[in-house]
């Protein structure tokens, strides 16, 4: 088997730095340069819109990376340690869902299509399947709580679609930022080199940086490795 790198600096104070840079961007970008946001408008539907970028970005990145990483930054009892987890996961699956039902609405008043772009695709298979992993892990490593054999058969399961559900909501952020960028530049709103154009280019790279970190600080070999998860398992 391929050993993980040994890396020495602190990557999960890094990677929450980042990620709160990242959501400060978002906000900024929304605030700023948007105009705000708001979850009923009667002129600027845009403003309803612009819920789901930062919702989204918060939920299923930022409070995620937050809760992948808790059992390793979160001092105290294992048991501590799966609620932390468990509660910023509920967080961002309630964020995440506000946020679909923002662009969801936008599409609505503004007449557009729903679900024609890989972005809108990547989306929604990312809420479905990280709800039914959240309800998953909830019922099986916390109430009722499975047996012994059913934790420890499911929990590297658990481990490695909350991974795979992490890459997944980079990927989702960063082809939404590219598509509503391009939008925005077909539609003679922004330039190419424009600074909000520049400012969402550099959230994406933000993002890809934010998420090499997060995993590498998940599997990184040393104190709090990744056999720390095993205490869901009992």
């Amino acid at each position: 088997m391929v050993a993980v790198p040994a890396v020495r600096f602190p990557m999960s104070g890094l990677a929450r730095l980042l990620g709160v840079a990242a959501a400060a961007v978002i906000v900024v970008w929304a605030v700023h340069f948007r105009g705000g946001m708001a979850l009923s408008a009667e002129k600027d539907k845009l403003l309803i819109f612009n819920v789901h970028p930062v919702l989204m970005l918060i939920g299923l990145v930022v409070l995620n990376g937050e809760a992948l990483l808790a059992y390793k930054t979160v001092p105290g009892t294992k048991k501590l340690k799966k609620l932390v987890h468990i509660t910023l996961q509920f967080l961002a699956m309630f964020l995440s869902l506000v946020g679909l039902w923002a662009v969801w609405k936008f599409h609505d008043e503004k007449e557009i299509d729903h679900l024609y772009t890989l972005h809108s695709w990547l989306g929604l298979s990312c809420i479905i399947i990280f709800s039914l992993q959240w309800a998953a892990g909830f019922l099986t490593f916390w109430y009722p709580g499975g047996s012994r054999s059913d934790r420890a058969s499911l929990l590297p399961w658990h481990v490695f679609l909350g991974v795979f559900l992490y890459v997944l909501a980079i990927a989702t952020s960063v082809t939404g930022l590219l598509e509503k960028s391009i939008f925005m530049q077909s539609a003679k709103m922004i330039g190419r080199f424009s600074t909000e154009a520049m400012l969402m280019n550099s959230l994406g790279m933000m993002l890809i940086l934010l998420g090499a970190l997060v995993i590498l600080a998940i599997f990184n070999p040393g104190a709090g490795k990744i056999d720390t998860y095993r205490g869901s398992s009992e």
